[in-house]
């Protein structure tokens, strides 16, 4: 029996119009062709979509739009069946000892016409080790880094890509009533992950491009995944950062559950945070610098007596994304000068971490840029949770 591969995730018209941007970008930069490893570039241009970015493989836009990928062999049906490259276009580096993928690709652009043409990267990137950029900078002297060019027209999302990070955004609230639902005292983390995960993937997500962050007791203070579960005392905090992800768009969000008695000084938390979240929301607005949304973060806080526990960041864009982390740089930051435009996604995160008592105390979840302001993407309120 012959299947049909399933088509790609947006429409012929989506890519050609990404496409043949990018290749203007690239026109304007003054480069003939860039040479793609961030995995996000790939998949906005074409709907590649593989965890293959882990080994070596690179695509080369030229300034006319045409796209090649090089690739490993186990990639060649994942390209075929996720993207719109033309197949006569998907070219696999042998694999043998002593095999050089960098010299296969500089062997490519001497095929397209591009040898000792003026060539750009992406360099930052987790796509391309250090090692892999040794080799490509070896066998391809002469590139200009233009990391910039693709991640910078991916910012602000066409009509679909919101619709996308809308269908996001309602998985990242079934995954948080999930947790309510679960989060009980004597309630195993992993029960709780696990509900969360299920909510997600029941509704045609995928795993998110962070780990989870889950942690109770001390830590609930924490910001990263670790190993290792327990389960919650009769009193506690529950600290979670999560997010939906609808072919690979994300809307992530972070709350602090409180298990059992709620003190004073956690409301008084929640407050700040919620004052926080209100003041950073008001910040944000179409030709407004970033950096303006951390200062009024860092404002609020500091004029809360909580300047100690807060962070030097409060959120960043969403997007497409893979592993490690699901972030779109930049992030909201002291003097960030980027300017914010219509139709961009941002996650902002409101946490306290205050060692000193011991208490977390975090909220945060996605929002899209409107010419008016900012649009929340989660249909759940900003109040305090807690159980019992």
């Amino acid at each position: 029996m012959i299947f049909e591969a399933n088509p790609p995730l947006f429409s012929d018209t989506e890519y050609a119009d990404r496409q043949a941007r990018a290749a203007a970008a690239l026109r304007e930069r003054g480069l003939d062709a860039l040479l793609i490893f961030a995995p996000e570039s790939m998949v906005w241009l074409t709907g590649y979509d593989t965890f293959g970015f882990a080994m070596f493989q690179a695509m080369v836009l030229d300034a006319n739009g045409r796209i090649d990928l090089l690739t490993r062999l186990p990639d060649l049906r994942q390209a075929q069946n996720t993207s719109v490259i033309p197949h006569d276009r998907i070219h696999i580096w042998p694999e043998h000892q002593g095999a050089n993928p960098a010299r296969d690709l500089a062997a490519l652009l001497g095929t397209l016409g591009l040898s000792s043409k003026r060539i750009g990267w992406e360099t930052r990137t987790a796509g391309l080790t250090h090692a892999n950029g040794l080799a490509v900078s070896d066998a391809v002297p002469g590139l200009t880094d233009a990391s910039e060019l693709i991640a910078g027209l991916r910012r602000v999302k066409s009509d679909a890509e919101v619709s996308m990070i809308r269908q996001a955004a309602q998985m990242t609230d079934a995954a948080l009533d999930a947790a309510l639902e679960t989060t009980t005292p004597g309630a195993y983390e992993g029960d709780i992950h696990a509900a969360m995960q299920g909510a997600i993937l029941s509704m045609g997500g995928e795993p998110a491009g962070n780990e989870t962050v889950i942690g109770s007791g001390p830590n609930a203070l924490l910001c990263r995944s670790f190993a290792g579960r327990r389960r919650l005392d009769a009193n506690d905090q529950l600290t979670l950062e999560w997010s939906g992800s609808a072919a690979r768009y994300h809307a992530a969000a972070m709350r602090t559950i409180v298990v059992g008695e709620v003190s004073d000084q956690q409301r008084a938390m929640h407050a700040a945070c919620d004052e926080t979240l209100e003041a950073c929301e008001a910040a944000i607005r179409p030709g407004a610098p970033m950096s303006e949304v951390y200062t009024a973060h860092a404002e609020v806080f500091d004029k809360r007596g909580l300047g100690h526990a807060r962070l030097q960041a409060c959120g960043y864009g969403m997007g497409i994304a893979y592993n490690p982390i699901w972030v779109e740089f930049p992030m909201f930051y002291e003097g960030n000068p980027q300017i914010m435009q219509e139709n961009q996604a941002f996650f902002l995160h409101m946490i306290v971490m205050d060692s000193d008592a011991g208490l977390a105390m975090t909220l945060g979840h996605t929002v899209l840029v409107r010419e008016g302001g900012v649009e929340r993407l989660s249909r759940h309120g900003t109040g305090l949770l807690s159980v019992q």
